[in-house]
């Protein structure tokens, strides 16, 4: 069974650090130190890997936020004070994803980097933030899942104060965000240690493979979840879920294209 200790990691006087923040940090850090490994392995100036991963970093933090806020208008508009209360969640990943993407680009092209490969490294260390990422949600007792029995052998406990309503009988829920932690953590494994070797001769291909993967892990997981925003009767991140392969899926068709008829081309 897991059950929170609670949001508070350190108070020290007038200053509060939640746990929130620190996976989002150990995560960002995460990230940052295997995006240099490869930079190394690649040949690339890994000191503009750093600053390029700082900037997706921060430009996906906002990207996450704005998103999540547009989708939750409605409550956001009623109380504006909370829009920028990140540390109380409201993140959502496919917000940053298009955040960070956008920023990365940008700087890539500036900075005179392959943007393709970079596309790669981030999509490769971006899973592994989002693994440790996720256990911000455990800490703060949000993203679980339905309602299971006591006999469950992998559960969630949520306090009263946070569970939907609807579901205050319940005390046990799935824990989706342990479920997305260990897909993404597996997706990094996979791509870091075995895929990326033989996959980096074709620039681009290993970032739409970790876009695919990524979403069907999210397609399966986010049925069990309470707390999907809808928008006209859909759970939104399916749908950007589905977005996101069918772009992974034609972004494959096209470089593969590309790469069958110039074996040589790079990126």
């Amino acid at each position: 069974m897991f059950s929170s200790p609670g949001p508070i990691f350190l108070t020290w006087g007038p200053l509060t650090i939640r746990w929130y923040g620190v996976m989002i940090a150990l995560g960002f850090l995460g990230a940052t130190y295997f995006a240099t490994r490869l930079a190394r392995q690649l040949g690339i100036d890994k000191d503009k890997i750093i600053n390029g991963t700082l900037l997706s970093f921060v430009a996906g933090i906002v990207g996450a936020r704005a998103y999540f806020v547009a989708l939750s208008w409605p409550y956001f508009s009623v109380h504006p004070d909370e829009i920028i209360a990140t540390w109380n969640g409201g993140l959502s990943i496919h917000g940053g994803i298009a955040g960070g993407l956008l920023a990365g680009l940008i700087y890539c092209r500036r900075a005179k980097l392959p943007i393709l490969t970079c596309c790669d490294i981030g999509g490769i260390v971006t899973s592994l933030g989002q693994a440790i990422g996720r256990w911000g949600n455990f800490f703060n007792s949000e993203a679980f899942g339905k309602p299971v029995s006591e006999a469950f052998p992998l559960k969630l406990y949520i306090p009263y104060e946070n569970r939907p309503i609807g579901y205050q009988g319940s005390e046990y829920f799935h824990a989706t965000f342990l479920y997305e932690s260990l897909w993404d953590l597996t997706i990094f494994v996979v791509l870091y240690f075995l895929a990326f070797k033989y996959l980096k001769r074709y620039p681009g291909i290993t970032f739409l493979l970790y876009l695919a993967v990524y979403s069907c892990g999210r397609l399966f997981i986010e049925p069990l979840r309470t707390d999907s925003i809808m928008l006209c009767g859909f759970a939104v991140p399916m749908l950007a879920s589905l977005v996101c392969l069918v772009i992974s899926l034609i972004g494959c068709i096209v470089l593969g294209v590309k790469y069958h008829i110039r074996p040589q081309a790079r990126s």
